[in-house]
């Protein structure tokens, strides 16, 4: 498996990374979900954190690595 995870690593993009389209926000390779709520979504990476904030937001797709965020997106902080 150490073989498959190196290979794995080599291949795949592992970076942080956040793709913003018209009222969604794609998230690659976030550490967790720290708040989720209607209004507000916190997503902590590896240098910090993302703070989505809008209304009616919806986690559209969860895998272990990316996350889609769709609503009515109003603000996107980065710290």
């Amino acid at each position: 498996m150490n073989l498959i995870n190196r290979m794995r690593s080599y291949l795949l993009e592992e970076e942080f990374a956040v793709n913003i389209l018209k009222n969604k926000v794609n998230i690659i390779n976030y550490i967790n979900i720290d708040h989720f709520d209607i209004n507000k979504v916190v997503i902590r990476h590896s240098e910090g954190f993302l703070k989505i904030m809008g209304k009616n937001l919806v986690v559209s797709k969860l895998l272990g690595d990316e996350v889609l965020i769709t609503g009515d997106i109003q603000n996107i902080e980065l710290g």
